[in-house]
């Protein structure tokens, strides 16, 4: 299972997501609390392996998707973050998403995975721009946005929803580069 494996965090291992993911993931996305802001509500088993083998989808064909975070000190899956395409308007952009457990809320996890990835997207990747959609009432993904270095939202509907569209150009992300947590790019 480590051949997948991106990038480590001082806490978290950053890999592709694996069928065996399933279950942990299932838990995850089952949860009302952790999906209240998602637009596909909460899942049941069948409508998490359909994001799962997007997420396979993803990784064969752009080269880069939702990936898993996992605890190293546990081994638990605490959730996901990662890039993938996404219509927004009339414009395909690189949409950053990333989704914890409830159990893994509050300890800065998703910032350092957020900030990782960056790192992933903009260096590994080189990716020109980066957007995250966040609902006006989330306040705690506007802070891990903003924290990662994202600002100046613009409010747009999107999929018949309120939301604020953030965007990070490469520029931007060179200017407010952390060192990612001290992510560590595997071979």
């Amino acid at each position: 299972m480590m051949n997948n494996l991106l990038c480590t965090t001082p806490r978290l291992l950053i890999r592709q997501l694996t069928q065996d993911d399933h279950p942990q993931l299932s838990a995850i996305l089952a949860d009302p609390e952790v999906m209240k802001h998602s637009l596909r509500g909460v899942c049941d088993a069948a409508m998490t392996q359909t994001f799962l083998d997007w997420c396979l989808r993803c990784y064969a064909t752009y080269g880069f998707g939702p990936w898993a975070l996992v605890d190293q000190a546990s081994g638990a899956l605490v959730g996901f973050c990662g890039i993938s395409p996404e219509l927004v308007g009339e414009q395909l952009e690189t949409n950053l998403g990333y989704r914890l457990a409830r159990n893994f809320w509050g300890k800065g996890l998703a910032t350092e995975a957020v900030e990782a990835v960056l790192t992933l997207a903009f260096e590994t990747l080189q990716r020109d721009s980066v957007v995250v959609i966040i609902e006006p009432d989330h306040p705690a993904s506007r802070r891990v946005a903003e924290k990662a270095g994202f600002c100046e939202p613009q409010r747009m509907v999107f999929h018949q929803r309120q939301i604020d569209l953030y965007r990070m150009e490469h520029r931007m992300y060179l200017a407010t580069a952390k060192p990612a947590g001290g992510a560590i790019k595997q071979p």
